[in-house]
């Protein structure tokens, strides 16, 4: 505890001297402690929350033999709920009640005398300013950063570590069990959540209740298949597999499957539920109120054909033990499963890999890949008329980082289909861009001027397809350093979206096409560099993707899939800069052919939004990335141009044209 109480009081007062001596070098400190228990700096007024509460009560929890055999060492509280969702319903967001980090990813343990959290580098700075001194940030992503399962097996001596089964995916837990067992210590399931226990202790601030909005199902002009269709191709992959059922737990691909959406996480048009789909039957587990009549009619197949059976939500575990009793073949789950779904299927029963549905929602259909050029071409006319609006209006009055994102947000609502936004807009200025997923806040949020850099990452839903895009501008004159950090960002986007490539590339492949010309320059980003994008679902979808990681179930990149190109570069205190354009797999001709890998493919821009001349340094840039952007600004100007004509944004189609003359 002296120890603990030490390194709290090193990180804060090496806070203060970092914030008031920036000057001073204090690489050669010889009290070092290790780099990822480091704080950065102090560059906001942002109060850390106080979960002191919750917290206190979940160690008393812990303790508490009506929910745990034995006091435990430790308590894991993972940052999904039982869905492996990586965006949350209010009433799931235990990791932050408990700890007061919001940012999408990351892990807390917690002991009886020390709170950790683990995340990665896109929420290195959120975490600090976030959490208060009870906790330690664990800096995922550096060298010396001990993984969750080094640090439980070299800190406690023995003991059991509780996690609760639903919250951790089966071949997590598998693998974490197996390192702990090693030295000693015992993986164990808490049936109760005891983050739950704790936050019910907080009067003052309860647990919400969980969601129950009516589920609605989308039209097939916009998913291009039926859901009998999607059926029937999961069945083949049955068959192939030799399995008796497969069993969906991501929502995502519940509602892809069926054709459904709903709005029981915040910009995530999806709704808490189960389904399985056997030879004979489609079963969806689902809370009966949110079914309308509407779903009914769309899950029925006209002419007494099959129809999805109805289920209550809770029903599921009963369901998987009947089905196990009553089959005998192969029990299909996703790699991502919980441990409390899977741990009901014996061993040898077990397919534990990624679900058909995820490979074939991945790649886009005619319909869906329609879709998405249409949406873009929407969004991306409302963000011409924000940046227009934005230029004509900074010296009227102060527009902040939430008034600007709350305009923009204005423009899209105005565009057809249009269902809300596809995540909270990271809407920073200045130091605030630093934060990778910064989200504006009261106490925050800064004024857009024109003497510092805005970076704008934002995107919507539409019914016909979602959307994802970062802009960085400068409305006034910006630096020669900023101005070379930009294009070096920009070259990297260029370098990867003018790749050729064989056939089922992995995505790692891929990845240093977008870093190397910061690398040349001892730059670079901590985080990946392209994710997957639903049609009307989550704007971070799997199992294929564009980093350094390798992706376990990455299928290699196809024709049909969309996934974003996001090179950045980020100085702590000072901007952030990141160009995101969503791109499609296409297949490319190439000069020569040969029988192994026939298919080469390439990437086509979808968003259409210009990249600011001003920020760019020519002299840095080839011919061929010249050519490359002009042509992306005449393709700008083809398809955004027509809708803000036809909308009469006189202003903004000036504006348009303005931003995409040829450079060089």
């Amino acid at each position: 505890q002296a120890y603990n109480c030490l390194i709290h009081f090193y990180k804060r007062m090496r806070s203060l001297l970092l914030l008031h001596c920036p000057s001073r070098n204090h690489t050669n400190n010889r009290y070092k402690i290790p780099s990822y228990l480091y704080t950065a700096k102090l560059c906001s007024t942002m109060t850390p929350k106080d979960n002191s509460m919750v917290l206190s009560g979940l160690r008393k929890v812990m303790k508490d033999k009506r929910y745990v055999q034995e006091p435990l060492a430790a308590y894991i509280v993972p940052s999904c709920d039982a869905h492996n969702s990586e965006y949350l319903a209010d009433v799931d967001t235990r990791r932050e009640a408990v700890s007061g980090f919001s940012g999408s990813a990351g892990t807390a343990i917690v002991t009886q005398s020390q709170a950790l959290m683990w995340t990665d580098g896109r929420y290195h700075l959120q975490a600090v300013k976030e959490m208060d001194i009870n906790w330690t940030l664990m800096k995922d992503g550096l060298a010396d950063t001990p993984s969750q399962a080094d640090w439980l097996c070299t800190s406690l001596g023995s003991g059991q570590v509780g996690v609760d089964p639903m919250m951790m995916g089966a071949t997590a837990w598998s693998v974490l069990a197996e390192r702990l067992e090693s030295s000693g210590l015992q993986l164990v399931p808490v049936e109760t959540n005891l983050v739950d226990l704790a936050w019910a202790m907080n009067v003052s601030n309860p647990q919400p209740a969980r969601p129950e909005s009516q589920v609605f199902p989308l039209e097939m002009q916009f998913t291009g298949r039926s859901w009998q269709d999607k059926v029937e191709e999961v069945r083949r992959n049955l068959k192939e597999k030799g399995a008796a059922v497969l069993i969906l737990s991501a929502l995502d691909d519940v509602a892809w499957m069926l054709n459904l959406r709903g709005s029981d996480i915040a910009f995530n048009p999806v709704f808490f539920s189960y389904a399985a789909v056997t030879e004979n039957e489609v079963v969806l587990f689902i809370n009966p109120a949110q079914v309308t009549e509407q779903v009914r009619h769309a899950l029925t197949t006209e002419d007494m054909g099959e129809s999805v059976i109805i289920r209550d939500y809770q029903t599921i575990k009963d369901y998987i033990s009947s089905t196990v009793a009553s089959t005998a073949g192969k029990i299909w789950l996703s790699d991502t499963a919980s441990q409390g779904l899977v741990c009901l299927v014996p061993l040898k029963r077990r397919l534990l890999r990624v679900t058909p549905i995820a490979l074939m929602k991945n790649i886009k259909n005619p319909v869906e890949l329609a879709g998405f050029d249409a949406c873009h071409d929407r969004d991306s006319a409302a963000l011409c008329q924000y940046f227009c609006w934005l230029e004509r209006t900074i010296d009227q009055g102060e527009i902040t980082e939430i008034t600007g994102a709350d305009r923009l947000e204005k423009f899209r609502a105005e565009q057809e289909h249009f269902m809300g936004l596809s995540f909270p807009s990271i809407s920073s200025v200045g130091p605030n861009g630093a934060i990778i997923h910064y989200r504006p806040a009261p106490d925050t949020a800064r004024p857009i001027t024109r003497t510092e850099l805005y970076l704008l990452d934002s995107g919507a839903q539409y019914r016909d397809g979602t959307t994802d895009v970062t802009r960085t501008i400068h409305l006034g004159t910006p630096t020669l350093h900023e101005k070379e950090c930009f294009t070096r960002v920009l070259k990297g986007m260029i370098g990867l979206a003018t790749a050729v490539f064989p056939n089922k590339t992995k995505g790692h492949c891929l990845d240093s096409f977008a870093r190397q010309h910061l690398w040349q320059v001892g730059l670079d980003y901590l985080h990946g560099t392209g994710h997957g994008v639903g049609s009307f679902l989550n704007v971070h979808e799997g199992p294929s993707g564009i980093s350094w990681r390798v992706y376990p179930n990455d299928p290699g990149l196809q024709a049909g899939m969309i996934l974003s190109d996001e090179p950045g570069y980020y100085e702590d205190g000072n901007f952030g800069i990141r160009i995101e354009t969503l791109v499609k797999v296409v297949e490319v001709k190439t000069k020569f052919t040969m029988p192994s890998k026939s298919t080469f493919l390439t990437f086509e821009p979808v968003t259409v939004v210009p990249i600011q001349a001003k920020m760019i340094l020519a002299e840095l840039m080839t011919q061929q990335e010249l050519e490359w952007l002009n042509g992306y600004h005449q393709t700008c100007r083809d398809r955004v141009g027509p809708v803000l004509k036809q909308m009469g944004r006189t202003e903004a189609l000036e504006w348009l044209f303005r931003e995409t003359q040829p450079i060089g």
